[in-house]
């Protein structure tokens, strides 16, 4: 199941039921786990551990050094989680700093040339669309979709659920379960409905969100005062997702400028 003309260093680790495509290159200290389907021209590079079951198609290149003139060149890692499909040419490069890593989540889709730059950590689940750019130290949560062409800057977080539309540009945090506008910067839209039935929230429980939203966005009170009063409002909702994100926010949150939402 190896082509001929693949070439994979002796320390490489591949798991049972591993293909590897014709003239794909693996480094030594990469482990593959089993069943996984590497694909032609493919670049897996030292450091890098995939688990069980992804597949890599044509001309990705994954654990490739940092784009960053402060690397630290030791030894630095890339780690992919089960169940990953990660098309033509996206490019996924390793920590920044000795000793830390990029990483994957579970059963994420990361489509064509794509990019997630040194020391990204998505959350299972995410999916991320063609030609979208993820700059180092991004942080992205579980089952959010980043749409295609999307510029996201360094050190940002999207949050759980979120949904950023195509082509806008991202540098402030987006909030939980929020989505943004297409071809625009840092401008929230409303709320990724759709993708909260989805992974089945309950109709109270979008309720609570809705709310949550409108405090935040269309009350008139400031970040700080309406983050209180979602936490008077509600108790062991997710709606309080919201106040636990923005208590971690370093670079503040991108903001909204449309109506009021229905609740």
């Amino acid at each position: 199941m190896i082509h001929k003309t693949a070439i994979i260093d002796p320390k490489a680790e591949l798991g049972a039921n591993v293909t590897v495509g014709p003239f794909s290159y693996i480094e030594g200290e990469v482990r593959i786990g089993n069943g996984c389907v590497i694909g032609p021209h493919v670049s897996i590079l030292q450091y890098t551990s995939i688990s069980d079951n992804c597949e890599i198609h044509s001309g990705a290149v994954i654990g490739d050094v940092p784009q960053d003139i402060g690397f630290e060149k030791g030894e630095s890692y890339v780690r992919i989680g089960s169940n990953c499909i990660i098309r033509e040419g996206v490019t996924i490069h390793r920590g920044s700093k000795t000793g830390t890593a990029t990483e994957i989540g579970n059963a994420c889709f990361l489509m064509a040339f794509s990019h997630c730059g040194h020391n990204v950590k998505l959350g299972s689940g995410v999916i991320v669309a063609n030609g979208a750019l993820l700059a180092g130290y991004v942080e992205v949560g579980e089952q959010a979709f980043i749409s295609g062409n999307v510029i996201i800057h360094q050190f940002v977080r999207i949050g759980r659920l979120a949904m950023l539309g195509g082509g806008c540009g991202i540098s402030k945090d987006v909030p939980p379960f929020c989505t943004s506008k297409p071809c625009s910067p840092n401008e929230i839209l409303t709320l990724n409905v759709v993708g909260m039935r989805r992974v089945g929230m309950s109709a109270d429980e979008r309720s609570q969100i809705k709310k949550a939203f409108n405090i935040l966005y269309r009350s008139g009170l400031n970040v700080k005062d309406a983050v209180g009063k979602i936490r008077e409002s509600f108790s062991l909702s997710p709606a309080l997702e919201f106040c636990s994100f923005i208590d971690e926010s370093e670079r503040g949150i991108a903001m909204c400028k449309y109506q009021l939402m229905r609740s």
